[in-house]
């Protein structure tokens, strides 16, 4: 079997052809499309293709039909929107820089040994919607999701999207839609934990006038208002289960009634649903209908939160810090390393939306043409000048350094019962914080701790804390 690799990296091009040699492929190498195009003429059975060559696009060349075999694309662009494109053009996968060798092994395993028929070259090449977006990122968790968005993107299939708050939920359906055949269509997005139960049913579904009061005129409901384009319902997990069962009717017929109407009428609508909260332990509950989440689950969407990819926060922060800059047409300052690595040790509980925030904010109070480690602590609510010198640690490097504190001051010359007395150090400043945190409410801070309430209050008289102290 013959590979072809496509790359204008002289590097590339040996680390692959490494690999697919040890696959038992012959390799040929071209480092442009015309090199390319000479080369394949005696046919090839794998392509590994770059986007961005001298004398091309590699995109565009798949687009038109220059390959006849299967085509994987290379790119160091880590967005959604690549892996979209790539997959609509009909690649066969699509290869982040820096790639797995592991996988360049498992793809080239993929490869039949009959040649595949060349496509018909198309008559004009599909209109590109790649666009900056902060879906970006080169870890797994986030390279596995575009894969999954980038098959699906085209199609009217439902899709439930997860994650945290702050990780950009609607901002993945808003990028489906977009890269949909609806896309010239409305996207309807809604919120329906911003809206009184009682008023979801009328928002979603419209109503006859009078039919209610207030109902001064009839209004079409969100799913007619999206007809032939993509609604996208957020927080679905607290939607009322009386109304969950008229959802399930519309996604089961794809008929709506409004409120005050006996008639049906037909929406053709792609649904798009997220959560926070957890479907399958609200089912358990009671508070969900597992007839729907099935309905809705059809192509799960997991987005990791930040802190499980802190590789990918120096690209989204250098995104984000552009864009701050153009929205308030100013230069961008330069992000320093101590600065990047700064915003990689935070957690950043509101994720991708907390991260914009503060990029805003150091676009706009960075006193110089960079931003250091003091100003990046100080946008995160701590003092610049104690942060200059000291990194923000985790609880386990804070533990670690003042264990050794005091291990280094006992020494080693005999027993120190460490355990007790540690455990006598932490267990009453630990109790203090629970208690402020809880108001002094000794169930609450029993709850928090894991312990039972006598077991507290024991604890309570032993350390001679008083409760009240704490009390509002």
């Amino acid at each position: 079997m013959r590979a072809l690799i496509v790359d204008d990296d002289a590097g590339i091009r040996w680390v692959l052809a490494r690999v697919l040699k040890e696959e038992g492929f012959e390799i040929l190498e071209a480092g442009s499309l015309a090199e390319a195009e000479m080369l394949q003429k005696d046919g090839v059975d794998l392509v590994f293709l770059d986007v961005f060559l001298p004398d091309g696009n590699g995109m565009s060349a798949l687009s038109q039909g220059m390959f006849s075999a299967p085509v994987i694309m290379l790119t160091a662009e880590t967005t959604f929107g690549h892996a979209a494109e790539a997959y609509r053009e009909g690649a066969m996968e699509y290869l982040p820089k820096p790639f797995d060798l592991n996988e360049v092994r498992a793809l080239a395993q993929r490869v039949q040994p009959v040649k595949q028929e060349k496509k018909a070259s198309k008559a004009e090449p599909q209109e590109k919607a790649v666009q900056d977006s902060m879906i970006v990122g080169r870890s797994e968790a986030m390279q596995n999701m575009f894969r999954t968005l980038g098959r699906v993107a085209a199609s009217d299939l439902t899709v439930l999207i997860t994650g945290e708050s702050g990780t950009g939920k609607e901002l993945v359906a808003q990028e489906l839609h977009s890269l949909s055949l609806r896309k010239n269509e409305a996207f309807i997005a809604i919120n329906t934990a911003a809206i009184p139960s009682e008023l979801l049913e009328a928002e979603l579904f419209g109503h006859e006038k009078g039919s209610f009061t207030g109902a001064s005129k009839t209004r079409e409901g969100l799913f007619e208002q999206a007809d032939g384009g993509t609604l996208f319902l957020d927080e679905i997990g607290d939607m009322p289960m009386a109304l969950q069962s008229k959802m399930l009717r519309v996604l089961e017929t794809g008929m709506v009634q409004r409120i005050g109407s006996n008639q049906e009428k037909s929406v053709n609508v792609r649904l798009l649903a997220a959560t926070h909260q957890h479907l399958q332990e609200k089912i358990k509950e009671g508070h969900f209908r597992e007839d729907l989440y099935y309905r809705l689950n059809v192509i799960p969407v997991h987005i990791p939160p930040l802190r499980d990819r802190r590789d990918d926060i120096p690209e989204l922060a250098e995104f984000l810090l552009q864009q701050a800059a153009d929205d308030l047409s100013m230069v961008a300052p330069i992000l320093l390393d101590d600065a990047v690595a700064l915003l990689q040790r935070y957690d950043w509980h509101g994720n991708i939306r907390e991260l914009k925030n503060v990029m805003r904010r150091l676009a706009v109070l960075t006193p110089g043409a960079s931003i250091t480690l003091p100003d990046v602590a100080l946008a995160l609510g701590h003092d610049g000048a104690h942060d200059a010198g000291h990194k923000l640690e985790t609880l386990d490097e804070a533990v670690v350094r003042c264990l050794r504190t005091y291990m280094d001051k006992l020494g080693y010359a005999e027993a120190t019962d460490m355990h007790r007395n540690l455990l006598a150090m932490v267990e009453p400043a630990l109790l203090r914080l629970v208690l402020e945190k809880c108001d002094g409410n000794q169930l609450k801070a029993s709850d928090m701790l894991g312990l039972n309430r006598n077991t507290v209050r024991k604890l309570i008289r032993q350390y001679e804390i008083d409760p009240a102290y704490f009390k509002l």
